[in-house]
């Protein structure tokens, strides 16, 4: 008889079990805040305690370096099996986005001008600057026992005060006013030439002013001018001039888009023509909202450029370039 089977011996239940390590540590003791560069976001740690520089796409990631969650990154732990304790900052699949004609994967950074470096988060298109100029020279010296004869100084707030001054001179800082609300420094790129130079179009502009203090794209419609066949019959230009800046119709209208109609009539300030080689262009403008009406289809509203003013001059942006209007400082 051929011997009995033993049965298949179970794997022995204490073999070497990974501890993982303890990041987290309370009572919090915190570092001084870091000053994290330009399109990094200062976050808590994921102990909840201390302020951090949050961690980019590609970096080393744990249970207390978060990554950042206004680029919708999250932390891949995939790699480091079974002890699942470091990670690497990785992006959601989401919605890609477009910009003049060009179309960016989620996550995607590019670089549509050489003064502007862009990332594409879940639609929305957010940009730092590449070059971060110099800071302006403090007038303040810090307090010491020995004070120099002459020297100022300065306390605590009024180095604070210097700061947010120098802040405010970072290109991609410059839209006034620059406004604190709710603790998010209100930042916004300036609004894209119309993409139509004639009937309505639409202008946009990258913004945080909303309730998450997030960049995200924000548009609105202008109106330069009506499509004349020969709108120098609607312009008078004065004697002696070559150029007419602003300009109304006789009448006031209905503004219609896309099939649909404005439920007012509105008589809008045009920009002119020049009998030279200048075009007009927008100088002051406000913002106003439209109840359009359309067919069996209800009511929309959408936000709308208001022409005060219009300036005639040589350089002319082309529609639909968000870049145009920057110059090298």
């Amino acid at each position: 008889h051929s011997p009995p089977v033993k049965p298949r011996e179970k794997p022995s239940e204490t073999s070497e079990v990974r501890e993982r390590k303890e990041l987290c540590h309370w009572p919090c003791r915190c570092p001084p805040v870091p000053t994290c560069t330009p399109g990094v976001s200062l976050v808590k740690d994921g102990c909840g305690c201390c302020k951090v520089c949050a961690k980019q796409s590609g970096e080393t990631c744990n249970e207390a370096d978060i990554c950042d969650p206004h680029k919708g990154l999250y932390c891949d732990y995939s790699e480091d099996e079974p002890r699942y304790e470091t990670g690497v900052c990785a992006y959601l699949i989401a919605v890609g986005c477009e910009l003049n004609g060009v179309y960016y994967l989620n996550g995607q950074t590019f670089q549509p001008n050489p003064l502007y470096k862009c990332l594409c988060v879940s639609g929305a298109i957010g940009c730092t600057p590449v070059f971060t100029p110099k800071l302006a020279a403090s007038p303040c010296t810090r307090v010491t026992d020995r004070k120099k004869p002459g020297q100022p100084t300065c306390g605590l707030g009024q180095h604070k005060q210097l700061q947010s001054t120098n802040y405010r001179l970072m290109s991609a800082y410059r839209s006034l006013p620059l406004v604190l609300k709710k603790k998010c420094l209100v930042q916004a790129t300036p609004w894209t030439p119309c993409s139509r130079t004639c009937g309505i179009g639409i202008s946009s502009r990258v913004t945080n002013d909303n309730t998450k203090c997030e960049m995200k794209k924000e548009e609105r419609l202008c109106f330069i001018q009506p499509c004349l066949t020969n709108i120098l019959k609607a312009i008078k230009i004065p004697k002696g001039k070559t150029c007419q800046p602003t300009f109304q119709l006789p009448t006031a209208e209905k503004i219609v888009f896309s099939g649909c109609s404005t439920t007012q009539s509105y008589k809008l300030t045009f920009c002119g023509v020049c009998l030279d080689k200048r075009c007009c262009i927008p100088s002051k403008s406000k913002m106003i909202t439209v109840q359009f009406e359309c067919p069996s289809e209800g009511f929309f509203k959408w936000k709308m450029m208001w022409i005060t003013s219009c300036v005639c001059q040589r350089s002319c942006s082309t529609p639909g370039d968000v870049f145009s209007e920057l110059t090298v400082l």
